[in-house]
C-alpha cells in the first residue's frame, strides 16, 4: 500500500471520530501503531495553511496531481517556462509542505511526462495507420538552425508533422533515408513536394521521391519585393518629405506682413512637389496592382471567370506579368535585378505545374464514378470554384484581393445554386459532394508558410529554454500533431488520419498515478524556531 492511500485511511478515520488512540486507528485501518502515529506526524507538517485539509481529501489529492501536471504539460513544455520558476510557483502556493516542488523534484515528473507522450504518440500513430485513412502527403521541407540544425517535413494541407529530427547535414542522403523512413512507417507516399530551392530538396522530391518539386510562391512574390519596393518607397517619401518643406516655406511666407515677390513661386513649388507625390503613389499602386495579378494568377480557376485553367495558361500569364513588372521597374528608371527576375523566371513553369498535378487528382478522384459529361461540367465549373474561392476567401487578407476573391465566390455560388443538378440534389448528397469539394481544394497548396511557422515556433522555445536535450524537441512534434487545436476542434494528427483520438493531455495525466513527496529537512525546525 503507498504512502497516499495510508494516509487518505488514517484521514477518513479521523473525519468519522477525530478523537480516537493511536491503538484504535491501527485496528481501524489495518495498520501498525509505529506506522500511524508516523502517518499523523506526517498530517500535522502538512496542516500549515486553512485549506491543507482538503488536500488530505480523495478529490483534493486527484485535483493537486491535476495542478501540478497541468502547470508542468502547459507552461513546462508549451511555452517553455523553466522548473525553477514552477517551483516558486508552486511554492507561493502553499504546496511544498503537500508535494514535492523542488526543481529537481519536477523534473523527474517532467521525465515521467515525457515517456507519457512519447509512448501515446507511438500507439495512437500506429492505430491511425492500421483503422484511419492516411492519403498522399503534400510535404513542406526545410532546416531549421537551433543549438543543432534541424530537418522539418510536414504535410501542409494537414498541418501533421513526419519529421522533426536534429541531424548533422542537410544533404540529398540525409533527407532521404529520414523520410523514406516515416513514409514507410506510415504506409503512404508524398504527391508533390513545396520547398525553397535548395538542390537536396528539388533533388529529393524529382528523383527521391519521383514527385512534383513545387517552388515555395511566397519567396517567389518575396524575391520580387524586395527588388523593387523599397526604391519605390523611397521615391513616395522623399516626394512627401519635398511636399512638407515646400508648405512650411508658403505658410511662412504667408505669415510676414508684406508680401515678398517670391511668394507665387512658394505656391507653384507647392503644388508641383503635390503633384511629385501624386505621381509616386499612382506609380506605387499600380506597382502593388501587378503583384496582386500576378498573386490572383496561381489558382485552378480564372479569377475573372471561375473556369478551369490549364499549367500552360497559367505560365503564359505569370510570364507576362514578371514582364510587365520588368517594364514598369525600366520605365520608372528604378534599379534593375537581372539576377533576381532572371531566378523568378526559371521557377514559373514548376509553379504553373501545381495547376495540372491538382487537376490530375481530382480526375484520379471522379473517374471510379463514371460521371456524364454534364456532371464533369458541374464538378470542374460549379462546385469545385465554389468551394475553392470560398476557402480562399476566408485565408486572404489583403483587402483588395479579398474584395476580388469575394466577387469570385458570389458569382460561383450563383452559378452553383442556379444549376440543374445542385436543384436536384438531397441535403446528404450534397453534403458529401461538398465534403469531397473541400479536401481537394485543401490539396492545392503552392507555399511552405506552416513550416516557416514552425520554424519560428521551434525558434522561440529553443530561446525560452536557452538549449534543450534531444527528447524535449520530440515533446514538441507530438504535442503540435495531436494537442494543437483548430477553431473547430481538430488537431493536425485528426486531420491526417482523418479519425479523432483522445485528448492528449487527459491520457497522459492517467499515467501519473503518485507525485513525489516532499521532503523533510532536518534544519526546518531550527529555521522555524
Amino acid at each position: 500500500m503507498r504512502f497516499w492511500d495510508k494516509s487518505l485511511r488514517i484521514f477518513k478515520c479521523l473525519c468519522a471520530n477525530a478523537q480516537q488512540s493511536v491503538r484504535q486507528l491501527a485496528q481501524q485501518t489495518g495498520l501498525s501503531k509505529s506506522s500511524v502515529h508516523r502517518l499523523q506526524q506526517a498530517m500535522e507538517r502538512r496542516n500549515g495553511h486553512p485549506e491543507s485539509w482538503f488536500w488530505e481529501t480523495e478529490e483534493g489529492r486527484s485535483w493537486l496531481t491535476r495542478l501540478v501536471v497541468a502547470t508542468l504539460y502547459i507552461f513546462g513544455f508549451k511555452r517553455g517556462v523553466g522548473v525553477d520558476t514552477i517551483s516558486a510557483f508552486f511554492t507561493r502556493l502553499g504546496l511544498e509542505t503537500q508535494v514535492g516542488c523542488s526543481p529537481s523534484a519536477l523534473r523527474e515528473v517532467m521525465h515521467v511526462l515525457e515517456e507519457a507522450v512519447f509512448k501515446t504518440a507511438q500507439t495512437w500513430e500506429q492505430d491511425g495507420v492500421a483503422h484511419g485513412e492516411v492519403r498522399e502527403i503534400i510535404g513542406g521541407a526545410d532546416e531549421t538552425f537551433l543549438q543543432r540544425m534541424m530537418l522539418v517535413f510536414q504535410d501542409v494541407s494537414t498541418g501533421y508533422l513526419l519529421l522533426e529530427d536534429v541531424a548533422d547535414d542537410r544533404t540529398y542522403t540525409t533527407w532521404k533515408a529520414a523520410v523514406d523512413e516515416r513514409l514507410k512507417a506510415l504506409g503512404t507516399e508524398v504527391w508533390y513536394v513545396v520547398s525553397d530551392r535548395a538542390n537536396a530538396l528539388i533533388q529529393l522530391a524529382e528523383q527521391g521521391l519521383a514527385c512534383l518539386s513545387m517552388p515555395d510562391f511566397f519567396h517567389v512574390m518575396h524575391d520580387i519585393v524586395k527588388s523593387y519596393s523599397l526604391a519605390l518607397a523611397r521615391q513616395v517619401r522623399q516626394a512627401q518629405k519635398g511636399l512638407a518643406h515646400a508648405e512650411e516655406v508658403r505658410a511662412r511666407h504667408l505669415r510676414l506682413p508684406q508680401p515678398e515677390p517670391d511668394g507665387p513661386e512658394a505656391t507653384a513649388q507647392v503644388e508641383m512637389q503635390r503633384a511629385e507625390v501624386q505621381h509616386w503613389e499612382e506609380v506605387q499602386c499600380t506597382y502593388r496592382q501587378h503583384l496582386e495579378t500576378l498573386s490572383l494568377t496561381l489558382h485552378p480557376f480564372d479569377i475573372a471567370t471561375s473556369l478551369p485553367q490549364t499549367s500552360g495558361q497559367v505560365a503564359s500569364r505569370l510570364q507576362a506579368e514578371v514582364d510587365a513588372i520588368e517594364a514598369f521597374a525600366g520605365r520608372h528608371q528604378l534599379p534593375a535585378r537581372p539576377g533576381t527576375m532572371h531566378k523568378v523566371r526559371k521557377q514559373l513553369p514548376a509553379l504553373a505545374a501545381l495547376v495540372d498535378v491538382w487537376w490530375q487528382g481530382v480526375e484520379r478522384d471522379v473517374e471510379p464514378c463514371g460521371l456524364s459529361s454534364q456532371w464533369r461540367q458541374w464538378v470542374e465549373e460549379c462546385l469545385l470554384p465554389m468551394v475553392y474561392w470560398g476557402h480562399q476567401v476566408a485565408r486572404t487578407r489583403c483587402r483588395r484581393r479579398k474584395a476580388k476573391i469575394q466577387q469570385a465566390w458570389h458569382e460561383a455560388r450563383a452559378a452553383f445554386d442556379r444549376h440543374a443538378i445542385t436543384q436536384r440534389l438531397t441535403p446528404q448528397v450534397r453534403a458529401d459532394w461538398h465534403a469531397w469539394a473541400t479536401d481537394r481544394v485543401h490539396a492545392f497548396q503552392r507555399a511552405s508558410s506552416a513550416v516557416e511557422g514552425r520554424n519560428g515556433y521551434l525558434s522561440h522555445m529553443h530561446h525560452n529554454h536557452r538549449g534543450l536535450p534531444k527528447r524535449r524537441y520530440k515533446v514538441w512534434t507530438v504535442l503540435h500533431n495531436f494537442d494543437c487545436r483548430a477553431a473547430d476542434g481538430t488537431t493536425p494528427a485528426s486531420r491526417f488520419f482523418r479519425q479523432s483520438f483522445p485528448d492528449l493531455f487527459e491520457t497522459v495525466l492517467s499515467h501519473i498515478e503518485v507525485l513525489p513527496r516532499s521532503r523533510q529537512r532536518k534544519h526546518d525546525g531550527v529555521l522555524s524556531g
